[in-house]
């Protein structure tokens, strides 16, 4: 009797032993997987294009940088991506160019039809315009064109989306404002179940404008000023959402995980740099981030 109880423990730790390499060599195997499908993607944000010197800043950079940008893109192998080239690498098992980056212009004004539309047809390059709806609605209302101060209009957004140069994503409808909030930041004091319905609301009317007008329905939220609470991506997401962008300058790896599409970081682009010394600086943060 002692024999064989003994057999027996022996043989449920050797089942216990086993079954933990077996675990291991799994775990092992997914990460193996999971890193050799990892791919380093950097985004870069512009906002808005004017020749005009006294009107260039953080955020307003020539005409000029921009197609200065495309050249060196061109000229050093890169491929331009979008968010559904980012989705279907995820859930599609798609391939990604190599050497791919995603351009990103927020806001929608005029200027980035004006101007960037052209250049991206010159490079054969693709670019992610995230539209204020609100603005795209009232501009289309009063047919007004300002290369200046305005915001595309929707027929604008349909030429370009046509055409296959642009992506167009979710800005929010009416949101882009510093109060009584700044962006869809959840106030001070703001019940969660109060929140949640302000900020769905105003998605969803953005989601319905572009559908119903444009027939163009985003997958991605990009975030007015990179503002957001603790409890803001789970809305999101619960809205269908399967992307959203940050402002966080950080570098992105992208794998088959689908969580991996949220909070992308960007890289804000302004004159103070070339796009050389920005792409060498987001692999350094790349080279940072993974050790």
């Amino acid at each position: 009797m002692y024999i064989k109880n003994k057999f027996r423990s022996f043989s449920a730790i050797l089942l216990i032993f086993i079954l933990a390499v077996s675990f291991m060599l799994i775990g092992q195997g997914a990460h193996a997987e999971n890193k050799e499908s990892e791919v380093s993607i950097p985004i870069i944000m512009y906002h808005s294009l004017l020749y005009d010197k006294s009107l260039q800043n953080n955020y307003t950079v020539s005409p000029d940088l921009f197609e200065n940008d495309l050249k060196y893109l061109r000229e050093n192998g890169y491929n331009t991506i979008t968010v559904k080239d980012l989705v279907d690498y995820v859930y599609s098992d798609k391939e990604l160019k190599s050497k791919s980056v995603m351009l990103t212009f927020d806001d929608g004004y005029y200027n980035n039809y004006y101007y960037a539309y052209p250049l991206l047809k010159k490079y054969n390059y693709k670019a992610v315009i995230s539209p204020i709806a609100s603005m795209t609605e009232k501009f289309t209302k009063s047919g007004e064109i300002s290369v200046t101060y305005g915001n595309m209009s929707i027929s604008d957004i349909k030429e370009m989306v046509d055409a296959g140069y642009v992506e167009i994503q979710n800005h929010s409808y009416g949101m882009h404002t510093l109060k009584p909030r700044r962006g869809i930041e959840q106030k001070i004091g703001e019940t969660l179940e109060k929140y949640t319905e302000v900020i769905t609301e105003d998605i969803t009317k953005a989601q319905n404008y572009f559908k119903n007008n444009a027939d163009i329905t985003p997958t991605c939220f990009v975030y007015p000023f990179g503002a957001k609470s603790n409890s803001t991506l789970e809305i999101i997401k619960k809205l269908g959402f399967v992307c959203t962008l940050t402002c966080t300058e950080k570098p992105n790896l992208i794998t088959k995980n689908p969580d991996s599409l949220y909070e992308l970081g960007r890289y804000r682009r302004d004159k103070s740099e070339t796009m050389e010394s920005l792409l060498s600086r987001i692999n350094k943060d790349l080279e940072k981030q993974k050790r």
